[in-house]
């Protein structure tokens, strides 16, 4: 898995949204840009070895499954639909009206056939996943826009969505804690600097009494 990616959303279509930023590290739903590129940050799917380990990650493509090549417009179409979601989810929780165009291409993408799924035996003779008939981008790109058309026709899902507090990160992702107290997309990641921060303010003020 790709240093950086990030798949603790609790959505695959949010988990797609964490990859806008430098490798992945996530930017959740800041505007982001068509071309991948935001505010001079490498994108996480920042050419098509970042997106296949990225399926492989969010557990679109099962282990071991052939990829072949997935050249710039596998790329461009993962980071259309990755804007088109943070569009719509962004107008969600604004409580503003959607973005119709990139509703209609949301739910055009959604509309595609997912790719088909079967057991076989490998090598051990264990039944293992895999893809029928082959990888299609239409169908990985229909895996996600169903999920993030589920999402956000889910008023009790919506509910749950949170912004990351870590300082300069905004990942969403949905908060199913006990009591609804998560405050980070990852405690060993934000909130773990949120601490060491939190440490040395004390320190500081300490040491200037």
């Amino acid at each position: 898995m790709r240093t950086g990616m990030w798949f603790d959303s609790g959505r695959v279509c949010l988990d797609l949204l964490a990859t806008d930023g430098p490798e992945g590290a996530g930017s959740g739903c800041r505007e982001g840009t068509r071309d991948g590129l935001r505010d001079g940050l490498r994108d996480g799917l920042s050419d098509g070895d970042a997106l296949r380990l990225w399926l492989v990650g969010a557990g679109l493509v099962p282990d071991q499954t052939p990829l072949g090549r997935l050249g710039p417009d596998w790329v461009e179409a993962f980071r259309s639909l990755r804007h088109d979601v943070g569009t719509l989810v962004r107008a969600e929780l604004a409580g503003t009206g959607p973005e119709e165009e990139a509703l209609a291409r949301v739910n055009a993408a959604a509309a595609g056939p997912p790719p088909g799924v079967c057991a076989v035996r490998n090598q051990e003779g264990h039944l293992v996943r895999e893809l029928c008939g082959g990888v299609e981008c239409a169908g990985m790109l229909a895996t996600v826009a169903r999920d993030a058309v589920e999402l956000l026709t889910d008023p009790g899902d919506l509910a749950l969505i949170r912004s990351c507090e870590g300082d300069g990160c905004a990942r969403l992702y949905l908060d199913t804690s006990r009591g609804r107290r998560r405050r980070w997309c990852s405690s060993e990641l934000c909130g773990n600097r949120e601490r060491v921060a939190r440490h040395r303010r004390r320190v500081r003020e300490v040491a200037g009494t």
